[in-house]
């Protein structure tokens, strides 16, 4: 696991920077200030839980069979997809009831924090 969290945290960082790009340069003069500042939301978590995502891979080195440590990496993942990509929908096409889905993505973040969280109180 350690491997794939620093690969995919790697990758999700590489990803937040072509965003971040994007999103201040090629969407300045697409969108309003409004939905700009919602891509920049997304792009904002997005690059801290992808940080978060190689803090785990990080931390497995010597926790290599916690399950809490694997899920809080794959709540993060699915916390990047379903939060900051939804905030990302909805900033380009408009569609407001992507709102919707945005808090489900928190509550990953949330639950992955927490599980890390649990992980270190237990371990160390």
């Amino acid at each position: 696991m350690q491997k794939l969290f620093l690969i995919i945290g790697s990758l999700a960082m590489a990803v937040a920077v072509a965003l971040g790009a994007f999103g201040a340069h090629g969407l300045k003069e697409m969108l309003t200030q409004e939905m700009l500042d919602i891509f920049e939301t997304g792009v904002r978590y997005h690059f801290y839980h992808a940080i978060g995502l190689l803090f785990i891979g990080v931390i497995t080195h010597w926790l290599p069979d916690s399950l809490l440590l694997q899920w809080s990496g794959w709540l993060m993942v699915a916390g990047i997809v379903i939060f900051s990509g939804s905030l990302y929908s909805l900033s380009i096409s408009g569609l407001r009831w992507l709102g919707a889905i945005t808090p489900v993505g928190g509550l990953c973040f949330i639950a992955g924090w927490i599980m890390l969280a649990t992980t270190l109180w237990q371990t160390m």
